[in-house]
């Protein structure tokens, strides 16, 4: 098969319907949320072919949509407190983006493009506090290497999204989406339901359209399940493809940061400048995947997961019927090894989160390792304001080393079988891809109880190191439901050709109505 490069991947999806230019100081409202529209441009809608075209045009400048994104930040981040801080340096990064594109010296495709980061990737000119207070004082010396990358392509580094504090990787019952640096995350869809996984700010605020795109990472689930719950889409790469440098850790065997967005050209945009031009692994479709309406012909197993409920288990029925219609074959399918892997996957981390996280406290100011970490949480009691516990810690700090034989053979074991359990099963019924969901309704959020997140659906490819990939799929009630497409390793760019085409079948995204509550009764 002839590959080609993400950036094909891009540039073939952007072939779409450009906007129509639309007349400036009229803009519409949408319930509960400020202006949605700038110089005709519905920022809910709009991507990111659509606003370079403008901008060459001359008919709207990366400065008026960067202080756009500025001003919708002001005006509804209090309602979800997805934004821990803006850059005092993005109006001037936008100004320069303005003189590359009057002077035809565009960078690229994400040139001008407003992206907000989670705030567990390195900037050397914000704090980078993985939600403690810990790490709140001065910031780290240098980028991530992801951050330089953007850097470079001339975006507009928007500023830091709250997020699950340490990823989620403290308390045994943690609350998603609360830190002791942000507060609590919100859903923009019902406020006081919860917006899942770690990068819960990065979710929330593309649902409520604060910026054109964002960086989530994710070990097990944190990318996608925002993702799903927030109503937009969220990339997790293959393992490597994007550098984990200057990223807070939990495990090198897992980690990976991604590319979240309103819409797969996005994604597949800001995937393919975080992997790269000169990725390791070649990323490769057929030119046939890149047309629009791609469904044709493919194949799907569906892994449906009843125990997320009746309302998803309905949900999905009504998904494969809409992507059998569309030309798919979708099949049923259950992945092996499922049991063994979340026996295995949790007592590996604790022993690789104890090895990565103190390498990387040994590069910044505050505590210097685990156990001074613990200690800190002892003595501070903001860190202790939804919930108390730091029980990871604390059997991460008496977990066998990562260089003890059981330790090896564990995630060895882990490896293979979670590869297995997606290859064997792709091969089997001569998939292109496994889909499933990617989340239930989003569940309240409440300190006392923690979360109610038991979502295997993730788990295979987090733990294979193999791409996934959630798109909206639906509503149950006010709440957004994804569905999580996975495939084997480094097919990244096929997955995300296969993402655009679910996309556009199901249409299924629409913007939040930041709703105090909901009854539970309507979600069923």
């Amino acid at each position: 098969m002839k590959k080609r490069s993400i950036a094909a991947l891009t540039a073939a999806l952007a072939v779409a319907p450009l906007l129509a230019t639309g007349v400036p100081g009229q803009p519409a409202v949408a319930a509960g949320s400020g202006p949605t529209l700038l110089r005709g441009v519905d920022l809910d809608t709009v991507t990111i072919p659509e606003l370079q075209e403008r901008m060459k045009h001359g008919a709207l400048t990366s400065s008026e949509l960067t202080l756009s994104y500025l001003r919708r930040i002001k005006a509804i981040d209090p309602k979800i407190h997805a934004v821990l801080r803006t850059s005092p340096t993005a109006l001037r990064q936008a100004a320069a983006s303005d003189v590359r594109h009057r002077l035809g010296r565009v960078r690229g495709p994400l040139d001008g493009i407003p992206v907000l980061l989670k705030d567990n990737v390195n900037t050397r000119d914000m704090p980078t506090t993985a939600g403690s207070t810990a790490l709140a004082g001065s910031p780290p010396d240098t980028d991530a290497d992801l951050v330089a990358k953007l850097r470079a392509a001339g975006a507009v580094i928007l500023g830091k999204t709250n997020l699950s504090e340490w990823a989620n990787f403290r308390a045994a019952k943690p609350t998603s989406g609360w830190s002791a640096v942000g507060g609590q995350t919100n859903n923009p869809y019902v406020l006081d339901r919860n917006p899942c996984g770690s990068s819960s700010g990065s979710a929330a605020a593309l649902a409520a359209s604060l910026a054109q795109v964002a960086v989530g990472t994710e070990t097990d689930g944190s990318i996608v399940c925002p993702a799903g719950m927030n109503g937009v889409v969220g990339h997790k790469p293959s393992l490597g493809l994007v550098s984990r440098s200057g990223v807070v850790p939990i495990s090198a065997e897992q980690d990976t940061a991604g590319p979240m967005a309103r819409n797969v050209i996005d994604t597949a945009i800001t995937l393919s400048v975080l992997s790269g031009d000169d990725a390791p692994h070649a990323l490769g479709l057929t030119d046939a995947a890149t047309r629009p309406g791609g469904l044709r012909g493919k194949r799907i197993g569906l892994w449906r997961l009843p125990s997320l409920g009746t309302g998803t288990d309905a949900l999905m029925t009504r998904t494969a019927a809409r992507l059998r219609a569309a030309g798919a074959e979708v099949v049923e399918v259950t992945p092996p090894y499922q049991d063994r892997l979340a026996e295995l996957e949790f007592p590996a981390l604790l022993s690789e989160f104890h090895q990565d996280i103190d390498a990387y406290l040994a590069t910044r100011n505050g505590p210097r390792d685990l156990a001074r970490l613990v200690e800190f949480n002892r003595t501070h009691p903001a860190e202790r304001t939804c919930f108390a516990g730091q029980e990871l810690f604390e059997q991460a700090l008496v977990a066998p080393p990562t260089t003890e034989p059981g330790h090896r053979a564990a995630r060895a074991e882990l490896k293979d079988l979670s590869r297995r359990s997606i290859d064997e099963t792709m091969a089997a019924h001569d998939l292109d891809a496994i889909a499933s969901p990617a989340n239930p309704p989003a569940w309240t959020t409440d300190c006392a109880r923690g979360d109610n997140d038991v979502i295997p659906s993730s788990t295979p490819a987090a733990v294979a190191g193999y791409p996934s990939l959630s798109v909206p799929a639906g509503f149950i009630g006010e709440l957004p439901v994804g569905l999580l497409l996975m495939a084997g390793d480094h097919q990244d760019a096929e997955l995300l050709s296969l993402g655009a085409a679910v996309e556009q079948r199901l249409d299924a995204r629409r913007a939040p109505r930041y709703l105090p509550s909901v009854p539970s009764d309507t979600l069923r």
